[in-house]
């Protein structure tokens, strides 16, 4: 069986490798140039994704490369801690989760996917795909046609695969949030951090975190709640004017965040936050989709990454053991869209959470006390970061 797989993110390059573990030959398409470049900001892959991670023997090739994280200590605008959310078991090297800036792990997949010795065309943008009894293919941008016994969307919330299987598929939806992210480097503010915990503030104004890394650096976001930045907006407002905007925002509370800010040099500006709840198809005869082109969490979930990453075993392994496309993609559905769709849900509420005013926002600590204290346990979030999925075969380890 031969797969086109369309995305070069994390799901791509990661259902490749499984899908080479388990006897199927598979070709990436990734619409970016080969150097993509140090962009954007940074996420964290918990403890399922990690082990995920690891199932397909990608993990010790990418390990360096993460800060590794513990937990997520929840603050209020006041300073006030509200409580701890862990990231998952630890495994027997003492791992929890680890902290990744997005485009250094993806091209560490995707490096790691040709190393073994599979197909990848960079520069190469799908603008549609089809299916039929004998096979599935899609259309490059330049006219070519790559054809393939499946075709795999792995192209993210705006995925062109998703449309082509079913044309009246939802689109993305815009949580109330614009998103930023920096570095602050070699910084006397990573001692006010701890070590291995993202630091995340429900300010007064807009919603801040910050993580330090083993080379003294920290790395911080900031989520504002707004309506959503035009193409011109984007394309018009210097780094330099976003930056004072963020410093500005976050005077307003305790902490590090606005010396962080106005130190440190922004990496990704204005970018509009959204989400995908529930697609109604999955799959139409020999396409299928697997990641953020199925069910975009908002990134307050901290699980888009993780999901992507099982997705790309669970889909491997149905694609090994059942006797047709279709049935795999069936199969698949099954074991992943009730799971997949509740942590869309929590990331949703999660986000709401962000955009309080500040009446509500009074209100809205008090009652984050008592869930954070009570309900978000490590026995409570164990079904998300304790989830493990795995292949049928053994991928040798190095």
């Amino acid at each position: 069986m031969r797969a086109v797989i369309v995305g070069g993110g994390i799901a791509g390059p990661a259902t490749a490798m499984a899908l080479q573990a388990v006897g199927i030959e598979p070709l990436l398409l990734d619409a970016n140039p080969a150097d993509r470049g140090e962009v954007g900001s940074w996420f964290t892959i918990a403890a399922n994704g990690v082990a995920a991670l690891d199932e397909i023997g990608a993990l010790e090739q990418v390990r360096g490369l993460g800060v590794p994280t513990v937990r997520n200590v929840m603050v209020s605008a006041s300073g006030r801690a509200l409580g701890v959310i862990p990231l998952g078991a630890a495994r027997e090297d003492g791992t929890v989760a680890l902290s990744f800036k997005r485009t250094r792990l993806a091209a560490a997949l995707t490096d790691l996917a040709r190393q073994r010795g599979i197909e990848v065309r960079s520069q190469s943008r799908v603008t549609g795909a089809s299916t039929d009894d004998r096979g599935a293919r899609v259309t490059l941008e330049s006219g070519e046609t790559v054809a393939g016994d499946v075709v795999i969307g792995a192209d993210g919330i705006n995925s062109v695969v998703r449309f082509a299987i079913d044309p009246q598929a939802p689109t993305r939806r815009y949580m109330g949030l614009a998103n930023f992210g920096g570095i602050t480097e070699s910084t006397a503010l990573v001692a006010s951090l701890e070590p291995g915990a993202w630091r995340l503030v429900f300010g007064r104004r807009a919603f801040f975190g910050a993580l330090p890394t083993p080379a003294g650096d920290v790395v911080w976001f900031a989520n504002v709640p707004r309506q959503p930045l035009s193409p011109q907006e984007r394309a018009t407002t210097p780094p330099a004017a976003w930056q004072a905007l963020l410093a500005d925002l976050a005077a307003a509370d305790p902490g590090p965040f606005h010396d962080l800010i106005s130190t440190g040099r922004l990496e990704l500006a204005g970018d509009n936050t959204f989400d995908l709840p529930h697609v109604p198809t999955w799959h139409r005869g020999r396409l299928g989709l697997v990641g953020d082109a199925i069910h975009a969490p908002a990134p307050s979930s901290g699980q888009g990454a993780s999901m992507a990453l099982e997705d790309a075993v669970v889909l491997a392994s149905c694609l090994h053991a059942a006797a047709t496309p279709d049935r795999a993609f069936a199969a698949f559905e099954q074991q992943r869209r009730s799971r997949v769709e509740r942590i869309v849900a929590e990331g949703a509420r999660s986000s709401s959470s962000k955009t309080a005013g500040p009446v509500r926002r009074i209100v809205q600590d008090a009652i984050l006390r008592i869930v954070f204290h009570r309900i978000a346990t490590r026995d409570t979030q164990a079904w998300i970061t304790d989830h493990r999925v795995t292949l049928p075969v053994d991928v040798t380890r190095s």
